[in-house]
């Protein structure tokens, strides 16, 4: 389905920090892979397995709290 992106599963370059996130889900209403979850009793957003490393959440993100984890590449 996301055939456009090099992806390896496991291995998503895109990082969700959580003292910036506000967790307002900004991002998990945007993300095409359903790759942005809420770990129990946590207020921020976590990327899981699933992320294609499209970026939509990262452009979408409006505290920078979600950025490109350049050690994954």
């Amino acid at each position: 389905m996301f055939n456009q992106y090099h992806h390896v599963k496991g291995e998503n370059m895109h990082k969700i920090d959580p003292e910036e996130c506000q967790f307002c889900g900004a991002c998990q209403s945007v993300c095409p892979a359903d790759a942005i979850v809420h770990p129990d009793r946590k207020n921020y957003y976590e990327i899981n397995d699933n992320c294609v490393d499209c970026g939509a959440c990262e452009d979408e993100c409006g505290f920078n709290a979600i950025s490109t984890d350049s050690s994954a590449e």
